[in-house]
């Protein structure tokens, strides 16, 4: 009988492509193991038809997982699948206490969130500088740390596949929306699902887009979780040209295939530069309050675009003083940067 593996998947869109590489580890030391990724939406998604696991689990946290009572519901169910094993990418005490309720024998987790007695094998964390700095590393770790790992791999770049026909099929939900046919595609993710402190200014996304559509003749297509359709519509309101509007009208899992379809990415540091970035999508990424060397999106089609000042990185969710670090980047900053994407890819065709 095939050994049971659950692996608890963390909770954010950008911190599932983050560990990619872990749970390509994983599989790979497990190759015939029954492996299965408990995971909340909309994180979840991201890996559907990537060969991580054999089958998946959602943990409903709105709904029938909800609170401690659903919390118990579901180690309930875990409980029944009678897993052998469980690593615990995600940090918090919830997910080790699951674990134990759940019954699984071998709980592997960091020790830390004081949930160090829940598990039966709590690994130490990494110490500042003890590994390279990308977050990815951190998810490597803890494999390599639970014995599963000789050695940390390099990480040059995280991979998402996208089939060709999941590809035509966006391209034509992209013109179903307003986007011409050989018209550069420019993908736009003013939001942040974190707070606001990681958002550039609507009205600076307006002048960014409306000079990519005059200069490029670019389609400028405005995503967006549901949540952050108020953001959206401040920017095409305040735009001279109209942009395609698909803000809350996509679901995680739709993001690589409607990212692959475009030519560019530009947005904060948020999910969906993840996603972009994995899919090969060139992407221009704004940050303020926090560390790209920690959370850069890992490919070498990227441009990050950044004012030094002195209280950054914080990693406030708010801003609590003048967002300076937001602020100070001029729309030309990052117009340049995508011109230099867009016009590479020009000459490409």
């Amino acid at each position: 009988m095939a050994v049971k593996i659950l692996v608890r998947a963390t909770n954010w869109l950008g911190d599932a492509v983050m560990s990619i590489p872990a749970l390509r580890a994983i599989r790979g030391r497990w190759p015939k193991a029954e492996l299965t990724i408990l995971a909340r939406q909309p994180a979840g998604e991201i890996f559907a038809g990537q060969g991580l696991c054999d089958r998946d689990i959602l943990f409903e946290h709105t709904g029938r997982h909800r609170g401690v009572l659903g919390a118990e519901r579901l180690a309930g169910e875990l409980r029944r699948e009678k897993f052998d094993c469980a690593l615990l990418l995600q940090n918090a005490f919830q997910a080790a206490w699951i674990a134990r309720r759940a019954g699984i024998a071998e709980r592997i987790g960091y020790d830390r969130d004081a949930r160090g007695w829940l598990l039966t094998k709590p690994i130490p964390l990494p110490r500042p500088g003890e590994i390279p700095a990308h977050e990815c590393y951190y998810y490597l770790e803890l494999v390599r740390r639970a014995g599963w790992l000789d050695r940390l791999p390099e990480v040059d770049e995280i991979l998402l596949h996208v089939e060709p026909a999941a590809v035509e099929s966006a391209r034509e939900r992209l013109r179903a929306a307003g986007a011409r046919a050989g018209a550069l595609a420019v993908a736009l993710a003013p939001g942040a699902a974190y707070g606001s402190a990681k958002c550039w200014m609507p009205e600076r996304f307006a002048q960014l887009a409306d000079r990519l559509i005059a200069e490029f003749g670019a389609d400028v297509i405005i995503f967006g979780a549901a949540g952050e359709q108020d953001i959206a519509t401040r920017i095409a309101g305040a735009m001279k040209h109209r942009p395609v509007a698909l803000a809350g009208q996509t679901r995680a899992g739709e993001l690589p295939a409607l990212f692959a379809a475009c030519d560019l990415f530009i947005g904060n540091d948020s999910g969906a530069v993840h996603v972009a970035g994995a899919v090969g999508l060139p992407v221009v990424a704004i940050f303020g309050p926090t560390d790209p060397q920690g959370t850069s999106p890992v490919t070498e089609r990227r441009s990050l675009v950044r004012r030094e000042v002195a209280c950054s990185p914080c990693f406030l969710r708010h801003c609590p003083v003048d967002h300076r670090c937001m602020t100070r980047v001029e729309v030309t900053e990052v117009f340049l940067a995508a011109q230099k994407w867009l016009s590479e890819g020009a000459r490409a065709g």
